[in-house]
């Protein structure tokens, strides 16, 4: 793990004009910086960032979050990731927590085998471009097939030599050792004499989701009847086939953008797309998918399209997944394309648009299509027929979180109706599949788990809108974290709120806002001296999160109202103690409203002596509501 000092040091030096400024083009407006969008597409800048406040908040589609969550989100990077990404940028060099020695060992390997790999994505690049052998053999067959050379150069695509031991002379000259180069796949060792592994090949690196070469893919020139097509990096420490998709490191913005990914079989399947600027697209290398390919798909979206040839291989290699598919959750369509051609060759045979547009109106869902093909099979057979509805049904079976409720019974309508069977029969069947899995899985404990049948749409939560209620808690917040280190009448606002706080009994309904409340006064309390930044770098990410919603964009004045107006201007900076004062009203307002609508309540049930006392405490409430309501100027809220 990254150490605590080296994150800090990171937090201190992050400037967010700079980290977003990589990816978005701003321009200043008043002491803002203003984009277009990277995270949805826009005419208008709506994109905000807030050098001050050092968060950025897109008012189109909402997202907002501080110079890490920016990389996290734009990236597709985990949070230790985008730390490293940081400390790159500003040539922090990163500390390590404590490892024991197994895990140090570990740790040198991956670096080792990453540093191995990159050297030899360089010299195979070299050797295309910029040898004879390169450029007439390999570099003349990538451009026969249609690829030009910044595309070859974007997937870092290269050349080894035909010659035994070109690059691993070139390596160990290099002062890799022999051990690790073995173990990275590069080279191998026979009789005491070492070879190179991808001999007379183009190699294709295959890149991690942060950009490092997990290892390479190679393929042959010519015809080599000894010899197989496709060679690939033997599974090592750093590269394990089943948890790496070719081309997410190129895609995974695309994806995210189009809420789709489109999955081929090659490597050049996804090449020849990128060229034709079909970008959200990678390769399963022709394997049955895996659960860890799935779930980093579903780390951009949740709607999957596979794309494979029309031919029967093609169509059982795509129905291998889906089982897989449906119970990560995701929405699979399936695509297959026409007369004996792949992505590669239809997409350079009918262009780019067409492709796009082949796509949007022949894909068909994953679960309907795999009927048909099981009922072509099946034919006229009873027997047959049979198996069907009972495969389908524990397809269906997958389908088995909550939110999958309502998907799981529109399928059931629809496939009941292609099989001409009353839905009624297949959803039992559905339902006792679902019973026997989660049995299976948790033994049960008195009475079984799904012990009767579903028999209603689940509730399901819903995203709600920032509340009023929650506004008043944001304002106190805000104004804490923003100016409870200033001067209030001899001692600090953060000391004249938690006094009003306490003496007023104001609660926060809101769990969040109570903890990021609690977080600053212990803070403050331990002598600290809490900011913004503090949360917003906070290692909780939900609190981090919670306060970058809290600290929420104000509008600003414009920079021109200076050629309209006379005098000073005055800012938030001015006039804090009238913005701590009046969110302390408001909260204490919120509360008086509350007590009178508990009283009314209490009125209508209290039998006539109580309701004399009752009576008391609403004019008391009232007067009290009316006083602060004077306070604030007259504004009234519900």
């Amino acid at each position: 793990m990254i150490s605590p000092a080296t994150i800090q040091q990171i937090q201190s030096r992050i400037d967010i004009v700079d980290v977003v400024g990589n990816f978005v083009r701003l321009r200043k407006r008043g002491g803002n910086y203003l984009g277009l969008c990277p995270f949805h597409n826009e005419k208008t800048p709506s994109f905000t960032v807030s050098p001050t406040k050092e968060i950025y908040k897109c008012f189109g589609c909402g997202k907002s979050g501080n110079s890490i969550s920016f990389i996290m989100e734009h990236e597709k990077y985990s949070y230790v990731e985008a730390l490293k990404w940081l400390a790159h940028r500003y040539n922090i060099e990163i500390e390590e927590t404590d490892v024991n020695p197994e895990q140090k060992q570990r740790l040198l390997l991956h670096e080792s085998l990453f540093a191995i790999n990159n050297f030899a994505k360089n010299y195979f690049s070299d050797q295309l471009f910029n040898t004879e052998e390169g450029n007439d053999v390999a570099l003349s067959y990538l451009k026969h097939r249609g690829f030009r050379e910044e595309i070859i150069k974007k997937f870092n695509i290269g050349f080894n030599p035909s010659e035994n031991s070109a690059f691993a002379n070139a390596a160990i000259k290099a002062q890799y050792s022999k051990e690790n180069l073995v173990s990275a796949g590069l080279i191998a060792e026979r009789n005491g004499k070492i070879y190179d592994s991808y001999r007379g090949r183009i190699i294709f690196p295959i890149h991690n989701q942060s950009g490092k070469i997990l290892g390479f893919g190679a393929r042959l020139i010519g015809k080599n009847d000894k010899a197989p097509k496709y060679i690939n990096t033997p599974e090592n420490e750093i590269y394990v086939k089943g948890k790496i998709l070719y081309g997410i490191y190129f895609a995974r913005q695309a994806i995210d953008k189009a809420d789709e990914c489109l999955l081929v079989e090659g490597y050049t399947d996804v090449i020849s797309l990128h060229q034709s600027g079909i970008e959200n697209v990678v390769a399963s290398g022709g394997t049955a998918l895996t659960p860890d390919q799935l779930r980093l798909i579903k780390k951009f979206t949740n709607n999957l399209t596979i794309i494979y040839d029309g031919d029967s291989a093609g169509i059982k290699a795509a129905l291998r997944g889906l089982d897989l598919a449906l119970e990560e959750g995701l929405d699979v369509k399936l695509l297959l394309i026409p007369d004996n051609e792949d992505p590669d060759s239809y997409v350079n045979k009918v262009g780019a648009a067409k492709f796009s547009d082949f796509i949007k109106e022949n894909k068909k869902d994953f679960v309907l299509f795999q009927l048909e093909v099981m009922l072509q099979e099946a034919g006229n057979d009873i027997s047959k027929k049979s198996a069907v509805v009972n495969h389908i049904a524990a397809t269906l079976a997958k389908l088995n979180k909550v939110e999958d409720f309502i998907k799981r019974q529109d399928y059931v309508r629809k496939i009941s109706q292609t099989l001409n069977i009353e839905e009624e029969g297949l959803n039992d069947l559905v339902n006792k599949l679902l019973r026997e899995k989660v049995n299976k899985v948790l033994p049960p404990v008195g009475e079984k788990l799904f012990s009767g049948e579903p028999s209603a749409v689940p509730e399901v939560e819903e995203e709600v809108a920032i509340s009023e209620s929650d506004k008043f808690e944001f304002a106190v917040l805000r104004a804490l974290i923003e100016f409870g280190l200033k001067e209030w009448e001899g001692e600090t606002v953060a000391d004249h709120i938690f006094k009003e706080i306490e003496d007023n009994e104001l609660e926060f309904g809101n769990e969040n806002n109570l903890k990021v409340y609690n977080l600053y006064r212990e803070w403050y309390l331990n002598g600290s001296k809490p900011d913004a930044s503090g949360f917003l770098y906070y290692d909780d990410r939900e609190i981090s999160s919670h306060v970058v919603q809290i600290l929420d964009l104000q509008v600003e004045i414009s920079p021109n109202w200076k050629d309209h107006y006379d005098g000073k201007i005055f800012t938030r900076e001015d006039l804090y103690k009238e913005e701590v004062r009046y969110a302390l009203i408001y909260l204490k307002l919120r509360k008086v409203k509350s007590l009178i609508r508990v009283n009314q309540q209490e009125m209508q049930k209290a039998e006539t002596e109580e309701q004399i006392i009752i009576l008391k405490t609403h004019q008391l409430l009232k007067v009290l509501e009316i006083e602060l309501t004077a306070e604030l100027g007259g504004v009234i809220f519900k």
